[in-house]
């Protein structure tokens, strides 16, 4: 699975605003607080504004800030609203595409994928990372040792 940095920035981005104890977070504290291009932050955030993931204010004490509360907001809500689909083959949803002879066991795989990845990432909000602490099947996952090496990567 790759993330794009615009995805990358975004993820990020709300979860300044969400540990922020302002009304509502500018876009230079953000991108100063974690060392990102003004230029690809504010697209990252009119995705999630669009998406209804923010909500914005104009001027001096504008900004962004959450458009419902920190544990209704999850990893996938933000991924898809960024860069669309979780898993995609070719830009297809995985049933879509279709496998002839001995690739056709690859419609399986990608949807058995996708479907990993919904556990996770449908799971997780972003209140559970701005308080540290994840659902206990995602925390022991990460606690594996073997998911932290390099073998094929």
């Amino acid at each position: 699975m790759r993330f794009t940095t615009l995805t990358d920035y975004g993820v990020r981005a709300v979860l300044e605003i969400a540990a922020s104890k302002e009304d509502w977070v500018s876009i230079e504290f953000i991108s100063e607080r974690q060392k990102m291009s003004d230029d690809y932050l504010r697209t990252a955030l009119n995705a999630l504004k669009r998406a209804g993931i923010l909500e914005s204010r104009r001027g001096r004490e504008g900004g962004f800030r959450l458009a419902r509360p920190a544990d209704q907001i999850h990893l996938a809500d933000l991924l898809r609203a960024i860069d669309g689909p979780l898993t995609s083959v070719r830009g297809q949803r995985p049933e879509g595409v279709e496998y002839l002879g001995a690739a056709e066991g690859l419609e399986k795989i990608w949807i058995a994928l996708r479907s990993s990845e919904r556990k996770i990432l449908d799971s997780v909000s972003v209140a559970d990372l701005v308080s540290g602490i994840l659902p206990p099947f995602v925390q022991g996952l990460a606690d594996d040792p073997t998911a932290w090496g390099e073998p094929n990567s």
